[in-house]
């Protein structure tokens, strides 16, 4: 696997090649701006990787909390129906205690309605539905980049290695072979960044 870092190694060694100046010099300039794109590819990759990962987690714990607030509220209004079979069971309660359940009532459900949405502090159900969503979409983004900057980073890798075998072996066609793949890896790198087209699901 060749990295950006070896291409120095990869640059000395076509010193020691058969071919002329002048191919040594175009080979080497070739490589080195591949190396430009690798690292560009290795980074674009390595963030789209970091992206989806911290994205999953944040929808995991967002859809956890959710869940707990759904639980939560149900709690509260079951809590709420209870106290209103109860008060409904039982006409002769005393006047402060039928005040009381009704008290009770009004704050469990108003404690419900609030678990449903809170603005100020974007931690009601539908503040939380509408950031998972929203992290959903950045996971999915970074999972259409992700091959896409695999496929760039190989092809681009294959490129460096038949670039340098071309001048070794002394072969034009590899050296072709070499630019047909560096093409496609560029092409690749270039749609890992604006996903013009994407992988069926």
């Amino acid at each position: 696997m060749v990295e950006a870092a070896d291409i120095p190694d990869t640059l000395e060694g076509l010193e020691e090649s058969s071919a002329d100046s002048r191919t040594r010099q175009w080979v080497a300039i070739f490589i080195s701006a591949l190396a430009v794109v690798l690292a560009i590819t290795s980074m674009g990759g390595g963030n789209a990787t970091k992206d989806m990962m911290h994205a999953s987690i944040v929808v995991n714990d967002t859809y956890a909390f959710y869940q707990a607030k759904n639980i939560r509220q149900n709690e509260m209004r079951l809590a709420a129906d209870q106290l209103k079979a109860l008060k409904a069971a039982t006409p002769q309660l005393a006047p402060e205690t039928s005040a009381w359940i009704d008290e009770r009532v009004k704050t469990y459900l108003a404690t419900a309605d609030k678990y449903e949405s809170e603005p100020k502090t974007g931690d009601g159900k539908r503040e939380l539905l509408a950031k998972a969503r929203e992290y959903e979409a950045v996971r999915d983004h970074a999972g259409e980049q992700d091959p896409f900057f695999d496929y760039a980073e190989a092809l681009i890798q294959i490129a460096i290695v038949l670039a340098s075998a071309s001048l070794v072996g002394g072969r034009r066609w590899v050296l072709y072979l070499a630019y047909f793949f560096a093409g496609i890896g560029v092409l690749l790198t270039l749609n890992s960044f604006l996903l013009v087209f994407t992988l069926p699901n």
